[in-house]
């Protein structure tokens, strides 16, 4: 597997020019995107704008893995889920037209007017529309395991049978909500079949990342790990602490 960063929070102040310097220079390898940052890339691009920045990042080695868009279904509106679907599939537009392999999304709760079954199904739904014009793109939707109740992993693992689709997938996100009796070991096996992203946060936190990462490896999981770290007045010394400890974690 291989390392790369999520703008959000660490780097969220560079520019395009920055991050397609440093980051590979740092010992990154990909870079999601995620939206309202410094770098600029958004769904208001023109076409020439979409055709230069997949020409960067393809001179650049550093891949543009994704775009972390805000779009989320679990709405008990029509109007505001049709909006959420309508705003996914223009980051499914930017992401065919520069290259990148996904676009994330979340929900962020169930609807309490609805209840857990009728908002997995609706999110799931949702969910279907968006990977289905995916798939005619030749990108994924990876939902991440987030939101309040939404990010226990039994919920996140309902929400995926719903949508049953193969573009749609998961973006495990590292929440402490998937500890049971101190080990993820149980909720890495429910949600693997459909994990095709990862976030990791705080490495030396109480996280148990030396069981995930032995986790990934033993699944031959042979994808992207995302820094999704908090702030650091020194982005470049903490990067590059974080590559060598992910290196450490990291081995077998």
């Amino acid at each position: 597997m291989y390392l790369g960063a999520v703008t959000y929070n660490v780097i969220k102040d560079w520019d395009l020019d920055t991050i397609l310097t440093k980051l590979p220079a740092l010992g990154f390898e990909a870079v999601e995107l995620r939206t309202t940052h410094k770098h600029g890339v958004e769904v208001t691009l023109t076409k020439e704008e979409r055709e230069k920045v997949k020409a960067r990042f393809a001179q650049a080695k550093l891949r543009l893995l994704s775009y972390g868009s805000v779009c989320e279904f679990h709405s008990p509106d029509a109007a505001v889920r049709r909006k959420h679907i309508d705003d996914c599939k223009k980051w499914i537009d930017l992401a065919h037209d520069t290259g990148a392999w996904g676009v994330k999304v979340r929900p962020n709760g169930i609807a309490k007017e609805l209840g857990p079954e009728k908002t997995i199904a609706m999110i799931g739904e949702c969910l279907r529309e968006c990977g289905e014009y995916g798939a005619r793109m030749g990108v994924e939707i990876w939902m991440e395991v987030h939101g309040r109740d939404t990010q226990n992993p039994p919920v996140s693992a309902a929400i995926m049978r719903a949508a049953k689709h193969d573009s749609v997938g998961l973006c495990w996100n590292s929440n402490p909500t998937d500890l049971v009796n101190g080990s993820i070991k149980d909720s890495f096996r429910l949600l693997r079949p459909w994990i095709k992203n990862v976030h990791i946060n705080e490495l030396a936190g109480p996280y148990p990342y030396r069981e995930l990462f032995a986790l990934l490896r033993a699944s031959k999981y042979d994808r992207y790990t995302l820094c999704e770290a908090q702030e650091s007045k020194e982005p470049e010394r903490f990067l590059r602490w974080y590559r060598a400890l992910w290196v450490e974690l990291n081995r077998a």
